[in-house]
């Protein structure tokens, strides 16, 4: 079973320029249990380029329920990194984005409602749409009100009716997850309340470009943003982009706000911002075909330097069994002959295999039980937090493998 195709742009059917082809990809965040690998969703994994609108976006839509449901496995706080940025982000709207007596908060996917919890600890009054049901009950056990939902122009409709409208929707590491966004912009505009903002945050394909982080192109990254296809996104829609800020989670991302036509000012980082871009040609179809030069020459290097570990002898794990890593693993052709098993601290997912690769999870304690010679850090964007946590890992002897920007070992 594969996705379905998109010859043209979501957003305004231009025709796409495919610059990249990671190939057959599973469900990033579908761990089978041994001996259950039969019948595992795969689709092919590619990128296009709006030769229009210049938005970025995945050639083949997955059916969006095969992606977020009850056991969708990834909990926003399980990160020490995130948690503080989603407290800060909360802190910020409560100081300056929340106004008058009784302001209202929205938040699109907001997963175990890590950032709603410190809202809802202010007493201010919010919601949270998340249609993943297992993280949507742990928001619940925090305070949270959440309607267990996809947000689209019906759901929005309906907390409008039930709630009232919007000061601030917010979305993180979510609206790039969504194809259908003529919907989505017909509900804010529902939703929004005449000088209400929506602020979303998703990784930046100028980062993703510089550095050759190709792993952040997977099932659930739809589109890959810029300042220029989001301006566009937003005029197509009735609204304009009026900030943005550079953020250095998950590997380098973009936090934009958008307004409707007119209401605000652009800030000056919006034309510094879209000046960037130019100058690094970030809508040019050559910047895109040279990047997947570079993803092939990563792949090369990488895999070279697996085999020459595992004929030596050495033993090699991963650490992190990430969505990106899928993408990793199987664009690659990494299994368990080349890596022993991945360590990751999700209890969903211990016990299983990779996607695709089946590559064995074992909990984070296996890591030094005993400790391997190398270590393929699929985490690379926790890279600060987890090799601190593994200071010992390094004291022992161990090097980790890396290979955003390029393959090294530490």
């Amino acid at each position: 079973m594969t996705g379905r195709f998109m010859a043209n742009c979501r957003i305004c059917d231009g025709i796409l320029h495919e610059f990249i082809d990671l190939g057959q990809q599973p469900l990033s965040d579908a761990f089978p249990a041994p001996g259950a690998t039969e019948g595992e969703f795969f689709f092919r994994l590619a990128a296009g380029l709006c030769q229009e609108c210049t938005m970025v976006q995945l050639m083949e839509e997955v059916p969006r329920e095969k992606m977020f449901h009850q056991d969708y496995p990834y909990h926003s706080s399980g990160s020490s990194v995130m948690r503080e940025h989603f407290e800060e982000t909360a802190r910020r709207f409560l100081k300056d984005a929340l106004p008058g007596p009784d302001p209202f908060l929205v938040e699109l996917g907001c997963n175990d409602g890590v950032m709603l919890g410190a809202v809802s600890a202010a007493g201010v009054r919010h919601l949270g749409v998340e249609p993943s049901g297992g993280v949507a009950e742990v928001a619940r056990g925090k305070g949270v009100r959440v309607r267990t939902a996809f947000f689209e122009e019906e759901t929005a409709l309906a907390i409008a009716a039930e709630d009232g409208r919007a000061d601030v929707v917010y979305a993180a590491n979510t609206l790039c997850h969504i194809p259908y966004l003529d919907s989505i912009f017909r509900g804010l505009d529902a939703l929004l309340k005449p000088d209400g903002i929506f602020v979303f945050e998703d990784p930046y394909l100028g980062e993703i470009v510089e550095r050759t982080s190709f792993d952040q192109i997977y099932d659930e990254h739809f589109y890959f943003f810029t300042a220029r296809s989001v301006r566009a996104m937003a005029a197509r829609f009735g609204f304009e982009l009026v900030d943005v800020e550079r953020l250095p989670v998950h590997g380098g991302e973009v936090r934009y706000t958008l307004a409707r036509r007119g209401r605000r000012t652009p800030a000056p980082a919006v034309a510094a911002l879209l000046a960037d871009e130019e100058r690094a040609g970030l809508a040019e179809p050559a910047t895109l075909d040279r990047f997947a030069a570079d993803v092939a020459r990563v792949r090369t290097d990488l895999v070279e330097l697996l085999r020459t570990l595992r004929a030596q002898g050495r033993r090699v794990v991963a650490y992190g069994a990430t969505a990106k890593s899928a993408t990793v693993a199987n664009y690659c052709g990494i299994g368990p002959e080349l890596v022993e098993f991945v360590c990751d601290t999700t209890p969903a997912k211990q016990g299983r295999l990779t996607p695709g690769s089946h590559i064995p999870v074992r909990p984070a304690r296996a890591f030094g039980d005993p400790y391997p010679d190398f270590a393929l850090l699929f985490a690379w964007n926790h890279a600060e937090e987890i090799m601190a946590k593994e200071r010992e890992f390094g004291e022992a002897g161990g090097r980790w493998i890396l290979y955003v920007p390029e393959v090294r070992t530490v």
